[in-house]
């Protein structure tokens, strides 16, 4: 038994931190269920450094391995009679940090709390009841070992398959068989160039979040963030498991009981492209009393794979599958709430579940083409364009125009991130189309070519100030705007495209066209990556 426990402790997770019991009542205060880190011995701690070490270098040596074997191979190094040796001190040094993960083991053995903990971690495993899962949750340890709390399997759903759910794709261009071929065998080049882009530094650089040396040098940062979700929210943290397979790590917070209205409400947050839900924008939902579930994109702090459109509309799919079937929320109760890239899995998400209640994008854009080709040299246009297309191709603009609900888009005045040319250039802000694109299809009737010129206007404001007086310039009612727009709904009840403004004056439109956009989007005077105060955040503007 001591040896079985022995093995146990060599090959277990890294354990963190330990959160105290969330039994513990609330009229103690909040600060009392504050944890502590785990305290490892002295020689745990010196092997977990080493063994730290070795990880870290083998990240580099990955990351580095094609110049590394070009540099190798010029040096005349591979061949056999040098890869024998170096062959021979790689497995001495293999069964050295072998030595020293028993080295650690040992004393994880000797140690009462690590000892508890993997004792918990095995019974869990074993049998994941209520109880155990509420023990297990006082520990925050590697969440690779951590139980499976939901599968898409687990429902019956004809969105979910093995392929991955369904994404929205351009239509195909119709050609003849013989022009297709020679098509084909004359773009093969930029297909097999713009593969290697994409699988080397291209999704690295749209998701520099799913580096794990950006990870380990957040890593401090992320523990934090999730102490202070499960010691003073009641966080629950989850593992998710996708139709592609991959583990999705997520965090619930429940205010169902003590939250008001706005706790009945659930917010799924989706973070940006170095965002994770440690420290991302659930605080803003959870400041406002809503009940919030927030997720890591695959390959994300605890999840697992590769964040490309698929495999993040698989992991978006799942969560919502679980709000639903294991947290017991309706479609109707929830709310998507996105920051920057995140805009795309949300638009995936009420394009595929229309019943949603509705969706806020922050810092979003309507197209990543417009933003690939600014980082970009001019001379490498086609090959961005067919690599965006076929690998990344994140269109949240078609995909939102699927929706029917109340949408709220946040526009930061300088935004640094989705903006083509710069900060102060505020009609190059990608949100700007985003807003133009969804009226236009919603009111074409309104967005004609004049109430296009008027809403622009009011978008190269900067401030409130200018704002204001680009609105009264037109002198805009709002009253009798609402008026319009509630009669034609009442009258007709159909899904969008409306035709109201079909017979309606140049003044007419132009106010309509002002009073959406205002109603659409609210702008926020600061920078890409400032947290959205709980104040900014609100529900979108429902007739």
């Amino acid at each position: 038994m001591a040896v079985l426990s022995w093995i146990r402790c060599v090959f277990g997770p890294h354990l963190q931190r330990i959160h105290r019991s969330p039994e513990q009542p609330l009229t103690e205060g909040r600060a009392a269920r504050r944890g502590w880190n785990y305290q490892p011995r002295t020689l745990e701690r010196h092997s977990d450094s080493i063994l730290g070490w070795a990880s870290a270098l083998w990240s580099l040596s990955y990351y580095s391995s094609p110049l590394l074997l070009c540099y190798l191979y010029r040096k005349g190094y591979i061949c056999s009679s040098k890869l024998v040796p170096v062959s021979q001190y790689l497995g001495t040094v293999l069964v050295c940090l072998l030595g020293v993960a028993c080295l650690r083991g040992y004393e994880r053995w000797k140690n009462a709390d690590y000892l508890h903990f993997i004792a918990i971690l095995e019974e869990a495993k074993k049998s994941l009841t209520p109880e155990n899962k509420k023990k297990l949750r006082c520990y925050d340890f590697d969440f690779s070992h951590w139980p499976l709390d939901f599968s898409w399997a687990e429902v019956s759903n004809p969105k979910l398959s093995k392929a991955g759910v369904s994404l929205l794709k351009a239509e195909p261009r119709i050609r003849g068989a013989a022009d297709g071929v020679l098509h084909s065998v004359r773009t093969l080049p930029c297909h097999i160039i713009s593969f290697l882009v994409t699988y080397s530094f291209g999704r690295r650089m749209l998701y520099p979040g799913s580096v794990g040396l950006l990870q380990k040098a957040m890593r401090p940062m992320l523990q934090q963030g999730q102490a202070k979700l499960i010691e003073e929210f009641d966080g629950q943290r989850n593992k998710l498991s996708a139709c592609d397979g991959n583990e999705i790590d997520t965090m619930f917070v429940d205010r169902r009981r003590v939250g008001g209205q706005n706790g009945q409400t659930l917010v799924i947050c989706c973070e940006g492209n170095a965002g994770f839900y440690e420290v991302g924008c659930m605080n803003t939902p959870l400041e406002g009393g809503y009940s919030v579930l927030g997720w890591n994109h695959p390959g994300f702090g605890g999840s697992t794979g590769v964040p490309f459109p698929q495999n993040e509309a698989n992991a978006m799919d799942v969560v919502i599958q679980f709000a639903i079937h294991k947290l017991g929320f309706q479609l109707n109760d929830i709310i998507i709430y996105a920051w920057s890239i995140g805009g795309f899995t949300a638009t995936w998400a009420v394009m595929s579940y229309p019943e949603i209640k509705s969706v806020v994008l922050d810092a979003s854009f309507d197209d990543l083409l417009p933003l690939a080709l600014k980082v970009m040299p001019d001379s490498w246009r086609p090959l961005v364009q067919h690599t965006v297309r076929q690998y990344m191709n994140l269109n949240n603009a078609d995909q939102l125009l699927k929706y029917q609900g109340p949408v709220l888009l946040i526009r930061r005045t300088r935004d640094e991130i989705i903006t083509t040319t710069g900060p102060q250039d505020v009609m190059s802000n990608r949100g700007n189309n985003l807003l133009l694109k969804l009226l236009q299809f919603r009111y074409p009737k309104i967005m004609t070519e004049e109430g296009i010129r008027v809403v622009r206007q009011w978008l190269g404001a900067t401030n409130q100030l200018e704002e204001a007086s680009v609105y009264t310039g037109y002198e805009v009612d709002d009253d009798w705007c609402v008026s319009v727009l509630q009669s034609y709904q009442a009258d007709r009840e159909v899904p969008f495209p409306w035709s109201v403004g079909e017979d309606m004056t140049l003044e007419g439109r132009r106010q309509l066209a002002l009073f959406l956009a205002r109603k659409y989007m609210q702008n926020f005077e600061t920078t890409h990556c400032t947290p959205l105060p709980a104040s900014q955040f609100h529900l979108p503007w429902r007739l």
